[in-house]
């Protein structure tokens, strides 16, 4: 008895704080409805009361009796909903769109395949519908909307909330050939709010490592891998090393995350209202079901804990209600739309029965009839297909799709960082993005900034500048004048340390690196014939001054020390012969060659070499002693070469080593060369446009212009050939078979003098037109020269672009006054020998 009581007493405990919180939660809806709490203050108010419909189709204003019959389906469904399931929320149905009526959310969405690469994935579609539009929050955080406006109107104006951001994305993803659906749902207060203040930036963050395979165990008939001679106790060394790294980073981490604010309780948490886009696997090579949050374009796992529940889903298709439970949000909900268990889908197209079920007094109370009538109508609802889309095509013309963002630009705030975003052509230099990295919350110490360009001249794609330690790393694509990939320096002057990167395929030299100081210059080489692969020279303080052909400069050039040359190993050679390393003592003048080591030896040979003094070559007073090589054979001394040979291979050290020191000149020379051409670049940018894109290639512009100038001087000048110059001048000769020659002479000469003054007087227009033209543009020079102070830099671009456009204009009139001047003695004549040999004359004039 006492354990009944003390049950019953639980109970009753718990029956009591259910209502405790039941009322709480009232008492929040209450006041969240009367104070319409907006969390958002910086996103602009809009009024969508006067956006203009006039100009909408019929199928936004009515609706047609498919659509009125899915209404009624839909108010059924939601009926038997609210009946069976009187503790849940209200579903989002059938909004009203921008013209007040009501639309079922199916047909709101409209799958389209947009003519842009990009938008061809998932990626691209969500990335451009979070930079195209502008978040704008419920009015409610709690409650759904009460509208619902088409993708076309949301594009039109660049704007809408969670619902038209998700409708839009998935009718670009369905159109893209993705198993898509609109989920409505709930979210914390930073998912709704578009808050990624505590979020890391995408750009920081590090890619995933993608773990190595293990290693299969092989059977005992097997070939037995050779034996691990690692020593395990240094592996273990370095893992506990590994291990106090990883520690410390992550006591690091605690304490970066002590300092930031955590997000304060949020009395709506588990209430928010929110719209992102569900993503399910199978279609498109897609691996794994996610959540897209249209507010960002990032994807997200199924198990993220910022998704608190759904309510429904639904595509053009269909629409599903969630019948699994969300306590513990998203993480234990299956996806499995076809489980009519989980998910209650409003037209089925099979023969499976709804899961909601009528209530048993109502069963009892209806006849016959109505049963059979209830049924006939399920039927109905069941068999029953999705009318198709009332929203008109989707389009996005190639500037919108370009400009992107609403006002050319977009900031977005992240945790110790900032990310600018420009449309492309907006800015001079090319810049279409920034990232800041602070070092601190408030973010007021910057640490580093990383900007990307586009369409620069110059093929600079990225550059990244570290304000602590002042280093400039820049990379470039490939076509950069002197194949440059990558350079990092701190100054812009000689003899500075930089790092030069190349596109060694471009370069005929094979150089694919080039790192450079005061006092030292290591180059890498790669796909080379002679095998070299690292140069290192040594320089001393800086001497005379050497200059170059092809180069342009005059460069200090410092004293060569030392260099020294590394080179792979080359298999058509014997080991002992193949060169693996020399070094030019220039200093010293001594030459030290290593050869690369034999099969099975643990010692390289070598030879050192006693270079001939200046004076002595010049004398030819060379005398080769076995004092001036020193020299080391692994292995047996058989192979030992001769003085003779031991002379010859010095001569052509000796030769080789005067080319060394030509190459490294240019090589200093290049370095120079590429420091002043990148401060040129810098100092005037040039954007490149492309051939097609008619609106900003003015050159192409002006070329169109002149070929169709010339196309309608052509045209006009097969007209003139075509014309029948004759027929006004024979009409006043009544009788034209009795024509004689003197008559016929007379024709000649009216024609003719008729056609010359034609000839004058078009020139005389076209020198008209010049003059005036002429006249024009000096007086505008003038006004510019005497209101210049007064102009604006835009105002002076815009008159010097208008005024080219005058130039070019005048210049084609002059063409045409020259050619016009130039071919009238020649229309003249030939029209003259055209009439002598014309049938209609030729017959009375006779032989002459």
């Amino acid at each position: 008895m006492e354990v009944l009581e003390e049950a019953e007493e639980e109970e009753q405990e718990e029956e009591l704080t259910d209502l405790e919180i039941s009322d709480n939660l009232q008492d929040v809806e209450t006041k969240v409805s009367v104070e319409q709490v907006c969390v958002p203050n910086d996103v602009p108010d809009f009024d969508w009361s006067s956006i203009d419909t006039s100009q909408l189709p019929s199928s936004y204003k009515t609706n047609s009796l498919k659509e009125k019959k899915l209404l009624h389906i839909a108010d059924h469904f939601l009926q038997q909903y609210t009946h069976l399931c009187p503790d849940r929320k209200p579903l989002f149905l059938h909004p009203v769109n921008e013209c007040g009526v009501e639309k079922f959310v199916s047909t709101t969405v409209r799958p389209t395949l947009l003519p842009y690469t990009e938008l061809y994935h998932w990626d691209g579609c969500a990335s451009f519908v979070s930079d195209y539009l502008t978040m704008e929050p419920l009015k409610s955080p709690i409650t759904l909307p009460s509208s619902l406006y088409s993708p076309t109107t949301i594009l039109k104006y660049q704007r809408g909330n969670c619902f038209d951001f998700s409708v839009l994305l998935c009718s670009m993803l369905i159109g893209a050939g993705y198993d898509a659906y609109c989920v409505h749902g709930y979210a914390t207060r930073e998912i709704c709010t578009l808050d990624e203040t505590l979020e890391v930036c995408p750009l920081l963050k590090k890619p995933q490592e993608v773990p190595k395979e293990e290693i299969k165990k092989l059977s005992k008939y097997g070939v037995k891998p050779p034996p691990d001679l690692q020593s395990k106790f240094e592996l273990q060394q370095e893992a506990k090393k590994k291990a106090e790294i990883e520690a410390a980073q992550m006591n690091e981490e605690k304490e970066e995350e002590k300092e930031v604010e955590k997000p304060k309780h949020d009395p709506l948490y588990g209430l928010r209202v929110h719209a992102w886009v569900l993503v399910l696997s199978g279609k498109r090579d897609v691996p794994e079901t996610f959540f897209i949050n249209p507010f960002t374009g990032n994807s997200h796992s199924t198990v993220d804990e910022r998704f608190l529940g759904i309510e429904s889903v639904w595509n053009h298709r269909n629409y599903w209600v969630n019948m699994q439970d969300c306590r513990n949000g998203c993480k234990d909900l299956i996806f499995d739309l076809s489980d009519t268990i989980r998910w209650e889908i409003m037209l089925s197209g099979s023969d499976k029965p709804l899961q909601l079920l009528p209530d048993g007094e109502e069963k009892k109370k209806l006849s016959d009839r109505d049963k059979d009538h209830t049924q006939e109508k399920e039927e109905e609802d069941m068999s029953f297909d999705m009318p198709p889309s009332w929203v008109a095509p989707i389009q996005i013309s190639p500037g919108e799709f370009e400009t992107r963002f609403s006002e050319g630009t977009k900031v977005i705030l992240y945790k110790k960082a900032k990310l600018e975003k420009w449309a492309p052509y907006l800015n001079g230099n090319g810049l279409v993005k920034r990232l800041t990295v602070y070092a601190d919350l408030a973010c007021t110490e910057v640490v580093e900034v990383r900007e990307w360009f586009k369409n620069r001249e110059d093929m600079l794609d990225m550059r990244e500048v570290n304000k602590q330690t002042h280093l400039t790393t820049e990379y470039f694509g490939p076509g950069h004048l002197l194949g440059l990939k990558a350079h990092t320096y701190m100054s812009l002057e000689p003899e500075t340390e930089c790092t030069m990167e190349f596109y060694n395929e471009a370069r005929v030299d094979g150089l694919q690196k080039r790192v450079e100081n005061a006092n030292e210059m290591i180059e890498y080489f790669l796909g080379r014939d002679d095998f070299l692969h690292v140069r290192h020279v040594e320089f001393g303080k800086s001497g005379q001054k050497i200059h170059f052909a092809g180069s342009g400069t005059d460069i200090n050039s410092r004293p060569i020390v030392q260099i020294k040359e590394c080179f792979q190993r080359n298999l058509e050679k014997p080991a002992d012969e193949d060169v693996a390393e020399r070094i030019f003592l220039i200093t010293e003048e001594m030459i030290h060659l290593t050869y690369h080591l034999k099969d099975r030896y643990i010692t390289a040979s070598k030879k050192d070499f006693l270079e001939v003094g200046e004076e002595d070559r010049k004398r030819n007073e060379v005398v080769m002693t076995p004092e001036m090589c020193i020299t080391y054979q692994a292995g047996s001394s058989e192979n030992e070469k001769n003085l003779l040979q031991l002379y010859q291979l010095l001569q052509e050290l000796t030769e080789e080593e005067k080319q060394l020191k030509r190459q490294v000149q240019q090589s200093e020379a290049e370095v120079l060369n590429i420091l002043e051409i990148r401060k040129n670049e810098e100092a005037a940018i040039k954007l490149s446009v492309s051939i097609y894109d008619t609106e900003r290639n003015e050159k192409r512009r002006q070329e169109y212009r002149a070929r169709k100038n010339t196309m309608e001087d052509e045209l006009l000048g097969q007209e003139e050939q075509n014309l029948d110059y004759l027929a006004p001048f024979l009409i006043k000769i009544g009788h034209r078979q009795r024509m004689t020659k003197g008559q016929a002479l007379c024709v000649i000469d009216d024609c003719l003098t008729d056609f010359k003054h034609r000839l004058i007087h078009k020139v005389n227009i076209i020198q008209a037109r010049f003059e005036k033209a002429v006249e024009e543009q000096q007086q505008k020079y003038r006004w510019f020269q005497e209101n210049r102070n007064r102009l604006s830099a835009e105002e002076e671009d815009d008159f010097l672009t208008h005024y080219s456009e005058t130039t070019f204009h005048i210049h084609i009139l002059a063409l045409r006054l020259d050619r016009e001047k130039q071919m009238a003695p020649q229309k003249y004549l030939a029209l003259k020998k055209k009439l002598r040999k014309d049938p209609r004359l030729a017959q009375h004039l006779g032989h002459a």
